[in-house]
C-alpha cells in the first residue's frame, strides 16, 4: 500500500540534512528573539507602576533627588554614570594592552612560546569574577589604586576642568570608580586579546608577503596592512569586551565602594547599575524600591542593546569598506 503523498514528501524532506538543519537554525534564531522580547516585556511590566510615579526624572541628573529608599526618593543617574565611566575606563586601559598582546602572539612571538602563552591568556578569561574581586580588595587596591588615586588627586584634582580626579581616594581601602574600571580592564583584556589574535591569524599570508615584497617593515605591515584588513573582527572583539564590562556585577560590587554618590570624580566610591541591583534587590524596603530596581535593570537592558546595535552598525560599515576583512 502506497503512503499518502504528504507523508512521502515529509520522508523525502527529512532525507536531506540541509533542510532539517535550516529549520533547526531558524527555530533557534526565533527562540533567541522571543527570549529577548520576553525579558524586555517582563522588565517593563514589573516596573510600569514606578515609571508612572517617577517618570523620566528618574533618569536625568538632578541635585534635588537622591537614592533614598526609606523616604521614597529614587534617581538612577549616579548608577548610569558609574556604569558608563567604569566601562569607558576599562576599555581605554584594556584596548592598547589587548592589541599589543594579540599582535605579539600572532606576529612576533616565537613558535615554541605562542601556544603556552596563548593558553595562559585564555585561562585568564576563565577566572571567576569573585576571585578578581577578592584579589582586587586585598592586593590590587592597596598596592596600585590607592597610590595612583592619591597621585591623580594631588596632580590633577585641583586643576580646573579635571573634576573626574577631584577629592582623592575617599577611603583607605581604595574602593572607587577608578578601582572598578581598572579591575574591569584586567577582566576584559583576555577576551579582546584572544579574539583579536584569532582575527590576525586568520588573515591570509599573501597579505603579509605582498607587503614585504613592496619593502614594508614588520611594523608597517602590522599597522598599515594587517590591522586595517582585520578591523571588523577587532571591532567585534571590542564589542565582546565592552559587553562584559557593562554587565559585570560581582567584581565591581566588591571594589567600587557601593555609594550612591552623584559626583563626577573617578576617585570616589560609587555604584553601577548591576551592582546596585545585586546589593539591594533582596533587601528592598517597599514595593516602590523593588520596582525602581527593576527600572534600573530595564535601563541597563536597553542601554546594552543600543550600544551593541551601534557597535554592530560600525562593524558593518567597516566590513563594507573592506570586504573579506577579518574573516
Amino acid at each position: 500500500m502506497n503512503a499518502p503523498a504528504w507523508l512521502a514528501r515529509l520522508r523525502s524532506g527529512l532525507q536531506h540534512g540541509d533542510r532539517l538543519w535550516q529549520v533547526l537554525i531558524g527555530a533557534m534564531g526565533a527562540l533567541v528573539l522571543v527570549i529577548l522580547l520576553s525579558i524586555g516585556w517582563l522588565l517593563w511590566r514589573e516596573s510600569a507602576p514606578a515609571w508612572a510615579q517617577l517618570g523620566l526624572k528618574f533618569l536625568l541628573p538632578s541635585s534635588d533627588i537622591s537614592w533614598d529608599p526609606v523616604n521614597g526618593q529614587f534617581q538612577a543617574w549616579p548608577f548610569i554614570y558609574g556604569t558608563l565611566v567604569t566601562s569607558l575606563v576599562a576599555l581605554v586601559v584594556a584596548l592598547p594592552l589587548s592589541l599589543g598582546i594579540a599582535i605579539f602572539l600572532a606576529e612576533l612571538c616565537p613558535a615554541w612560546l605562542r601556544t603556552p602563552l596563548g593558553t595562559l591568556v585564555e585561562l585568564l578569561a576563565a577566572i571567576p569574577s569573585v576571585v578578581f574581586g577578592l584579589w582586587g580588595i586585598f592586593v590590587f587596591l592597596p598596592a596600585v589604586v590607592v597610590p595612583l588615586g592619591e597621585g591623580l588627586g594631588i596632580g590633577l584634582g585641583t586643576v580646573p576642568g579635571f573634576d573626574i580626579f577631584f577629592g582623592g581616594i575617599m577611603s583607605g581601602s581604595g574602593a572607587s570608580r577608578l578601582a572598578a574600571g581598572l579591575v574591569l580592564a584586567i577582566m576584559i583584556i583576555p577576551t579582546i586579546a584572544a579574539v583579536s589574535r584569532d582575527v590576525l591569524l586568520a588573515i591570509p599570508a599573501a597579505q603579509r608577503e605582498a607587503a614585504f615584497a613592496l619593502g614594508a617593515t614588520p611594523w608597517e605591515t602590522i599597522w598599515q596592512v594587517l590591522i586595517p584588513y582585520g578591523l571588523s573582527g577587532i571591532l567585534g572583539a571590542i564589542i565582546l569586551g565592552l559587553g562584559r564590562a557593562l554587565g559585570e556585577t560581582m567584581a565591581v560590587t566588591m571594589v567600587i565602594g557601593n555609594s550612591a554618590d552623584a559626583s563626577l570624580s573617578l576617585l570616589r566610591p560609587g555604584y553601577t547599575m548591576s551592582s546596585v541591583i545585586a546589593n539591594e534587590f533582596a533587601e528592598a524596603v517597599n514595593p516602590l524600591h523593588s520596582q525602581a530596581l527593576v527600572m534600573v535593570a530595564l535601563v541597563l537592558f536597553v542601554m546594552t542593546l543600543l550600544l551593541n546595535m551601534a557597535a554592530r552598525f560600525l562593524v558593518w560599515r567597516v566590513a563594507r569598506r573592506n570586504p573579506g576583512g577579518g574573516r
